[in-house]
């Protein structure tokens, strides 16, 4: 294959956020390296690359030096909503910066002082209206500064108060008739030393205690799992079994340490492999969205670069993975390995619990000396990923 066959279309359903590609490249360490990027030409650009969507956070509009005003907001969503209308671009998910502002230093939904929270309900409210306007399915709550540094903070009532504040979201969208969802994305820290609902698992165990828990799901990202040290493929394979992958954050990380944002499938290929598999295999519809950015080494050329890697690589695991599933090697090692088995219940037809007890045919002895098979199956995923199958 040659490289014009992993050119994206808008039927991938490949999304970017206006942070992303508009990143300047500042790092706590050092200066921009590239100037702001106007929401517009972002538009029209990622529109001829093959994406079909852009998202934004309530402040990604605003052009250097506004003061925020309602005039100002609204200029800029004229703008950003022609560039839309121009390229046939729609905005799938939309998101509230909580986290930049030193108002936020101490929490958002969490904050100790009432105010603060109440300020935060405020100006999420103002973007969910933008949202639903613009046409999103999904908001997605990233709660930054929600957590702490000092363990004198009482944990239990900081989730009280963080479910307080999706109940009332939750409540407003009913009550305006929104169609819209929300996804809660974990991290388990970065701004804050520990951030509350730090992995997928308390994410979903939150969710649970919702008021309205059939509208709230999950937006996990690649690297924030990978920064707890966890399996992000298996994180997304719970959420789509529990129904709550709303949404998905792709990027890229190399172990646990600070959030890189790395370009989709530049670190851990295997991974990223079984991760768009399952992607493409487990019922899920929505965006494949990339939260990366560019090297801080690119210019703003550079950035268009980076976009095009990131639409690539999933396409070329995509198929790599298809041919993958399709190979009739691989079938037979997989039933070898007992893996479609999985699939078959414990539990016979009809059988009760008595006589799955009395069932003594089984030998665990010579069950316990049959090896398994997955050195050869997970070679054949290796060759897959190099190349050579």
């Amino acid at each position: 294959m040659n490289q014009d066959d992993y050119q994206p279309t808008r039927a991938d359903k490949f999304s970017f956020g206006l942070w992303t590609v508009g990143h300047p490249g500042f790092d706590p360490f050092g200066d921009p390296v590239r100037p702001w990027l106007d929401p517009v030409e972002t538009v029209h650009r990622l529109s001829d690359l093959g994406a079909y969507g852009v998202t934004f956070h309530d402040d990604d509009l605003l052009p250097p030096g506004s003061d925020g005003s309602a005039g100002d907001r609204a200029k800029a969503l004229e703008r950003f909503r022609r560039a839309l209308d121009e390229t046939g671009v729609v905005v799938p998910m939309a998101t509230t910066n909580l986290f930049r502002h030193p108002v936020f230093r101490e929490g958002a939904f969490t904050a100790n002082d009432p105010a603060v929270r109440r300020h935060a309900i405020r100006k999420t409210l103002d973007n969910v209206d933008v949202a639903a306007e613009v046409g999103a399915k999904v908001y997605v709550l990233w709660g930054g500064r929600e957590g702490c540094e000092s363990d004198t903070k009482d944990v239990r009532a900081a989730l009280d108060r963080y479910k307080e504040a999706i109940d009332l979201l939750c409540e407003y969208v009913r009550r305006q008739g929104y169609d819209l969802r929300f996804a809660l994305e974990p991290k388990p820290n970065e701004p804050r030393g520990d951030i509350f609902l730090p992995t997928i698992g308390h994410g979903l165990a939150f969710i649970d205690r919702l008021e309205h828990p059939e509208m709230v799901g999950l937006n996990p990202e690649v690297g924030h799992e990978t920064m707890a040290g966890l399996n992000f493929h298996h994180g997304v394979a719970q959420a789509l079994w529990a129904g709550k992958l709303y949404h998905i954050d792709l990027n890229a990380q190399r172990g646990p340490r600070y959030d890189q944002d790395l370009r989709f499938g530049s670190e851990d290929q295997k991974n990223a492999f079984f991760l768009v598999d399952l992607l493409e295999r487990g019922g899920y519809e929505g965006p494949r969205h990339f939260d990366a950015r560019a090297y801080r080494t690119e210019d703003s050329e550079g950035v268009w670069e980076f976009a095009r890697g990131c639409m690539r690589t999933y396409l070329i695991l995509e198929r790599r993975a298809a041919a993958f599933r399709a190979d009739p090697e691989v079938a037979e090692a997989m039933a070898a390995a007992g893996v479609p088995d999985l699939a078959t219940p414990t539990l016979r037809p009809g059988e009760t619990i008595g006589e799955l007890r009395a069932d003594n045919a089984f030998d665990p002895e010579a069950s316990a000396r049959r090896g398994r098979g997955y050195e050869r199956l997970d070679q054949l995923v290796i060759d897959y990923l190099l190349g050579v199958r």
